[in-house]
């Protein structure tokens, strides 16, 4: 495929009987995943490291061109200086190594704290992991202001070739908040102004969007538009598509899809 589509995991409870169908799999949750999807937001590591035996089974399950956009743990991007973190994401890397070439992009998701008075930081950590794939997600609210602090972070990254995720959540915050679901999604969320970069060869985005999927449509649709543009002039996007909870992210990713290639036949 000319781009890559996915989930926040390969492992939604809400999926076994349905997307994973009843009974023992051949890989488990990942071997059944990796059979429709090409590539995976690598949320799991965010939370916590997997165990040695654990990476390698993901790597006897996990196809050759299949991606895995590994999340750099907690500890290291949202605790304390990055600068003080460059053993412990050595560390990360050795422990993914078995995964080779699948884990691209690293991603490194910063919290919303992570200001402007940071980039130095930024850069000394980009410039350790040089030579890897790597894409960058912010939160600060001046990185997304159009001033001479965004301007400043999109010259570092453009000129590392690193690339900017983009995160749309419009369609989540259109959503009432009566349900449950919606409501804990609003809470942890950012709800943030729209930066469709494309610093390197493959833009990343992340759209979050509520569990009525035809309510969705009118946000996706300009995605597929937009998708299907970094295409045709040669790139390879990387698409992940959230619902309140996941339920419905397999659906969604799937519909994304049949929006695609009906915009390029074949």
């Amino acid at each position: 495929m000319p781009y890559r589509l996915g989930c926040p995991s390969w492992n939604t409870p809400a999926w076994h009987g349905g997307f994973h169908p009843a009974g023992r799999r051949p890989g488990g949750s990942l071997g059944g995943y990796v059979r429709t999807f090409n590539a995976v937001e690598g949320n799991t590591t965010f939370h916590a490291r997997p165990a040695a035996a654990t990476v390698l089974r993901w790597a006897e399950t996990m196809p050759a061109e299949f991606r895995f956009c590994a999340k750099l743990p907690r500890d290291i991007s949202h605790e304390g200086d990055l600068r003080g973190r460059l053993q412990a994401t050595t560390d990360f890397l050795e422990l993914l190594a078995p995964l080779g070439p699948r884990v691209a992009p690293l991603w490194l998701q910063l919290p919303a704290r992570f200001g402007p008075e940071r980039l130095d930081e930024l850069g000394t950590w980009l410039e350790h992991v040089a030579g890897r794939d790597v894409a960058v997600e912010v939160r600060h609210p001046a990185f997304f202001a159009r001033g001479g602090e965004e301007r400043a972070l999109n010259r570092l990254l453009h000129a590392l070739g690193v690339e900017r995720i983009c995160l749309d959540s419009r369609a989540l915050f259109a959503c009432a908040a009566d349900d449950p679901a919606v409501r804990h999604a609003q809470s942890k969320k950012p709800r943030l102004p729209i930066r469709a970069a494309a610093f390197s060869n493959s833009p990343q985005v992340r759209f979050i969007g509520g569990p009525d999927l035809e309510a969705n449509q009118p946000w996706l649709l300009p995605w597929v538009e937009r998708v299907a543009g970094w295409i045709e002039r040669g790139l390879a996007p990387y698409v992940f598509l959230h619902t309140p909870d996941n339920h419905l992210a397999a659906e969604q990713a799937l519909r994304f899809h049949a929006l695609l290639r009906g915009r390029l036949p074949g």
